[in-house]
């Protein structure tokens, strides 16, 4: 289903299990204006067709115990997609690797890794990533504070923008 198959109350139902996963489906149909029956179907429908991908908890990780998070930026020696592919399903095995996209320019992969303390992201660091086949150099980047950590989508901006194009 393509987003111009999105009705938009189909949209605020996304726009508000972004922002509220845990409500229940009355509080859901009356925000979106809507009975619970075909509230309930619609979302049932938006997860059969792939616009949600599940539910989470947004967790700290500091208050875990994960103090150190990291970018690491890694090249590899060959971008044959029987290579990229085997990388990529090695971060999916990595525990630390939380996000790992492919870009294009001088930079193959862009990891963003969370560790509990320095010592344990360098052990990973030298002993998995950079003996890791294929990988030719990473370069890492600590984050040292958070300005904005906003998951999901702006449907503000989805809404104008189909707003303008209508």
């Amino acid at each position: 289903m393509a987003t111009s198959k999105l009705d938009p109350i189909d949209r605020h139902i996304l726009a508000e299990l972004q922002a509220d996963g845990r409500m229940t489906n009355v509080e859901l149909a009356s925000r979106v204006g809507i009975s619970a029956p075909p509230c309930l179907r619609r979302v049932r429908t938006l997860e059969e067709e792939g616009y949600i991908k599940g539910y989470h908890a947004e967790v700290n990780a500091r208050e875990l115990g994960f103090e150190v998070a990291v970018f690491a930026m890694v090249r590899l020696n060959s971008q044959a997609e029987a290579d990229l592919s085997a990388f990529e399903a090695r971060c999916r095995a990595w525990p630390l690797v939380r996000e790992c996209h492919m870009l294009n320019g001088e930079i193959d992969f862009i990891l963003k890794c969370v560790s509990p303390d320095l010592s344990s992201f360098q052990n990973f660091l030298t002993e998995e990533l950079l003996k890791a086949d294929n990988v030719a150099n990473v370069k890492t980047s600590l984050v040292i504070r958070c300005a904005k950590d906003e998951p999901g989508l702006p449907f503000d901006v989805l809404e104008a923008r189909l707003a303008k194009n209508a």
